[in-house]
């Protein structure tokens, strides 16, 4: 087995790829549909695995680059330069979270029948807990129901923003197993096949004027008395909620490298722009000091989230992530609103350009939005923090 390569080799190849492979479908995919983009994604695909690159998180035994979280950390954050990096690369959101969970705590039937066709590409996943009759805010009162009939589990209820639902070979479902349960061991989480009776794709949800399509969409899925076995369910029963949260950490940090990227690409375009686009014969724009400002704030908050992402990364390696529980909910509202703001300057200094599709600018600002609400919005981490913070100081909690 060859020894892994150091981490600056791989990113230059990673970006070079990026450049060379994979920006050059933006158009195409900016214009029209991501499943159109699909047939020259899986040629970039093939020579990703080809490389060595492929699912960088993942151990090598199953393909991967077994790159820890803070190697994987610098990775996400050079393919979110582009909405096709992650994957081009199969470490694609909610795919990674499923593979982590089914690698961690998947039987053995469970990882021969989806981790390893999940790992090798050949088919995706989709993760179903958002409910539109229950606030996300609040992810241990869920209406969707899995009753115990038997051997099997019967499972009834309506998820939303199962992302990339459209096309998935099957979901992983947050549901009640045992409704008189304490709340946080109510519900299991269970594998359930998309082509399973009572399974429907009831449509997949406009976000900003969007529906999408194939993986790049967020579908409502509606669960009328699917029938699986118990042995669908991923660890023991009543342990879904803190098997969520396992997968939260981690994944905090894949989310805000991935939005580390958009904004270095977000502030390249900002400057590519503040440099040569006249306002005047011979002045650049960038030569205006509200311009100038923009840039410096950017660059100062650029860099600051990304120092405090890393070192939460580090903290989850060395002890864990329960040790860094602030930090991972901390970097979640700071680098969502460095996100939206650098976002906001950068088609602020396109001008009109800025607001059309001809730059992924207006995407990412568009489906971006949702990094202050989704995986817990912004005020519920805020308020978590400064709870703990404020029990520090002999504040009785409620």
């Amino acid at each position: 087995m060859a020894p892994p390569r150091p981490l600056a080799d791989v990113l230059d190849e990673i970006r070079a790829l990026l450049d060379e492979r994979v920006m050059p479908l933006e158009r195409e995919f900016l214009q029209h549909e991501f499943r159109d983009v699909l047939p020259a994604l899986a040629e970039v695909r093939r020579e990703v695995r080809a490389r060595g690159l492929w699912a960088p998180f993942l151990p090598r035994s199953l393909g991967g680059m077994g790159l820890s979280l803070v190697a994987y950390a610098e990775v996400s954050a050079a393919l979110g330069t582009t909405p096709l990096g992650h994957y081009a690369f199969n470490c694609q959101a909610p795919d990674v979270g499923n593979m982590e969970l089914l690698h961690a705590h998947g039987t053995d039937a469970q990882r021969e029948q989806w981790l390893r066709p999940l790992a090798a590409g050949e088919l995706r996943s989709c993760f179903s807990m958002t409910e539109p009759d229950h606030p996300g805010s609040n992810p241990v009162w869920m209406g969707t129901r899995a009753a115990r009939d038997g051997d099997d589990y019967v499972i009834t209820g309506r998820k939303w923003f199962t992302s990339g639902a459209d096309g998935a070979a099957f979901a992983i479902v947050m549901a009640v197993t045992d409704p008189d349960a304490p709340p946080h061991r109510r519900a299991s989480q269970v594998v359930v096949p998309m082509d399973a009776p009572g399974v429907r794709l009831v449509r997949n949800v406009r976000v900003m004027g969007e529906a999408g399509s194939d993986w790049m969409s967020h579908g409502e899925v509606e669960y009328d008395a699917v029938r699986v076995p118990v042995t669908n369910r991923v660890g023991e029963e009543g342990a879904g909620f803190a098997l969520a949260q396992e997968r939260l950490g981690p994944g905090r940090i894949h989310h805000c490298m991935r939005w580390i990227g958009i904004c270095e690409r977000a502030f390249d375009l900002m400057c590519r722009r503040a440099a040569t686009r006249e306002v005047a014969p011979g002045r650049p724009l960038g030569h205006t000091q509200s311009v100038q400002s923009w840039i410096a704030e950017s660059r100062a908050e650029i860099d600051a989230a990304r120092l405090y992402v890393m070192e939460v990364a580090r903290a989850i390696d060395g002890a864990g992530q329960h040790a860094a529980r602030d930090g991972v909910s901390c970097i979640k509202f700071h680098v969502a609103g460095v996100l939206q703001r650098v976002l906001d300057r950068a088609i602020q200094t396109h001008g009109a350009l800025g607001v059309t599709d001809d730059t992924p600018l207006a995407f990412w600002f568009r489906h971006e939005r949702a990094a202050r609400i989704y995986d817990g919005a912004d005020e519920v981490h805020k308020a978590s923090v400064a709870r703990r913070i404020l029990a520090g100081y002999g504040m009785v909690r409620e």
